[in-house]
């Protein structure tokens, strides 16, 4: 993962001018803190209990925000259809900002409360296949009318009840299947598996988070290729060819007042650069018409002025809060459907544990830790229904990916990424500036990270002797099977009705989750096949 991503030779990205470093441990006048750091953190520019200094969380937590930006933006949009909101922008914008306003509170408790790794809350996929299987059951499809942009009148209360009456009933499933996941954290039963998910589970579940994402990545990518391939090669460029350059930046202290300091920039913020960078020549393209302006023409989408209604749209300040589309309702189809998303969730989560205590240096997390984090995750779901987000919250892959291009594990800079979620669920049109990034922009970015993803799973593979044939079985058959078995169901959904539809749901989201696949395979295997 090292030397794949990055190698550090600079604990510390900045850096006096006379030689010395400055860095959180120190106050401008030389003085170092004698904080002990985490095994491995000596390649960190800042170890999991480092603070780096105010202005560096800012910019490194509004960089996690822009990373997850991504999937919190894409989960209401696609249940938008479903939920008879795709002529009302304005209450898409709601959800957004309600995603990001509990993704935020979820942040805060899981690093202070739950596992204590620097790791991401956000709305979670898993839920969206089982949201989506509920929402299409005869009782829940849209009318009609609902359909038509001409017929839909967004102030009407017929309207506003026919869409709060179904994500009433998210809230209440999701709110049901988090006492699941609550039970099973806290319980400690979570933990009590862990001693039986080893490297051989552990590796397919976080390589098939993102190796399934090829196509989503791929086609946002492919809107534009030549600005996704812009924003790649900043991102390589930054984070690999010039990361061990550094920018000398004026820099105040209370002894030496102001003077010069080198700063490692292209290291610590290669994913902001190069976002930044792209985003601004898009902007430049699409004012000077170098873009097409014809909306099925190819490139259209990476114009900075296609998503222009949800920044007018959004209010300046909402502030959302729990029951704010009413009481919610529950149904015994769904809760089983998000239960299912619930288990695939967990199986994640634990992996993603792992990946993100590797990467910034930290032991691999305790038993007790990972009991906390999974009872946290429910905690965060059972908020995400109260607050009607129509989803749960799960922790991020896409900011683990990043931590391992940053090389910064300080715990404080997601509290700062959980600070600005606060803020954008707060204030709708600063959200709704961030949620115009060109989809080819996010696209490139996503082809680097899930790359960095995929090879910390399989990074896990260091810990077990991979000269045994029954390793090399174990892996193999897990990881082939975590692609083939989703790919063949989500071809032949008809294929599994039994009858029952609850059954149905569950199977069918199951099935099509890779990481479930494999990462259950890969138990199964490692747990029942001698060892040699």
């Amino acid at each position: 993962m090292n030397s794949a991503i990055t190698s550090c030779e600079h604990p510390d990205p900045l850096q006096r001018s006379d030689g010395g470093t400055l860095s959180a441990h120190d106050d401008g006048q030389g003085k170092k803190n004698s904080q002990p750091r985490s095994p491995g953190s000596s390649q960190l520019a800042y170890a999991i209990l480092d603070t780096p200094p105010w202005y560096l969380c800012i910019f490194l937590g509004i960089q996690h925000f822009l990373t997850a930006l991504g999937g919190l933006v894409a989960v209401p949009l696609i249940l938008a259809k479903d939920l008879c909101l795709q002529h009302d922008p304005l209450t898409q914008s709601y959800l957004i900002s309600t995603i990001f306003f509990v993704s935020g509170i979820c942040t805060l408790l899981q690093v202070f409360f739950g596992v204590r790794l620097p790791i991401l809350q956000g709305g979670t996929f898993g839920f969206v296949a089982p949201s989506l299987a509920m929402l299409s059951l005869p009782a829940w499809r849209c009318p009609e009318w609902t359909l038509n942009a001409s017929q839909v009148n967004i102030s009407s209360p017929e309207f506003t009840e026919e869409w709060q009456k179904r994500i009433r009933e998210l809230q209440g499933v999701i709110m049901v299947a988090s006492c699941v996941q609550m039970l099973v954290g806290f319980s400690g039963l979570i933990g009590f598996l862990m001693r039986f998910i080893g490297p051989l589970t552990i590796a397919p579940t976080i390589s098939l988070v993102a190796l399934p994402l090829f196509d989503s990545a791929g086609n946002d990518a492919g809107v534009h290729w030549g600005i996704s391939a812009m924003t790649i090669f900043l991102i390589v460029l930054f984070s690999q060819y010039l990361k061990n350059i550094a920018v000398p930046v004026p820099v105040y202290g209370r002894k030496e007042k102001c003077h010069t300091s080198k700063f490692y920039l292209f290291q610590v913020f290669p994913v902001l650069l190069g976002l930044c960078i792209s985003w601004f020549l898009c902007f430049v393209f699409t004012v000077t018409n170098t873009f097409p302006s014809a909306p099925t023409a190819y490139g259209y989408l990476a114009r900075t002025d296609t998503k222009g209604n949800v920044l007018s749209q959004a209010p300046w300040f909402r502030f959302p809060y729990p029951g704010q589309w009413g009481l919610p309702t529950i149904s015994l189809a769904g809760v089983f459907g998000i239960i299912a998303g619930v288990i695939s969730s967990m199986v994640e989560s634990v992996g993603d544990y792992y990946a993100c205590a590797r990467l910034v240096g930290a032991p691999p997390p305790p038993k007790h830790a990972i009991n906390r984090g999974i009872g946290i995750e429910g905690l965060g779901c059972l908020l995400a229904g109260a607050w009607g987000t129509g989803n749960g919250t799960t922790s991020y892959s896409e900011n683990v990916g990043a931590l391992g291009i940053t090389r910064v594990g300080s715990r404080m800079v997601i509290v700062a990424a959980g600070c600005v979620l606060l803020l954008m669920g707060v204030f709708g049109k600063i959200g709704a500036v961030f949620a115009t990034i060109p989809t080819p922009v996010v696209g490139g970015m996503y082809l680097v990270m899930f790359g960095v993803i995929s090879a910390v799973g399989i990074s896990n593979l260091q810990y077990v002797d991979m000269n045994s044939s029954r390793n090399i079985f174990v892996f193999g058959f897990s990881m082939y099977c975590g692609l083939a078995i989703p790919n063949w169901v989500n071809k032949n959904p008809d294929k599994l009705q039994t009858g029952i539809l609850q059954l149905d749901q569950v199977l069918q989201v199951l099935l099509t989750t890779g990481m479930f696949v494999g990462g259950f395979l890969g138990f199964l295997l490692d747990n029942t096949i001698p060892a040699s």
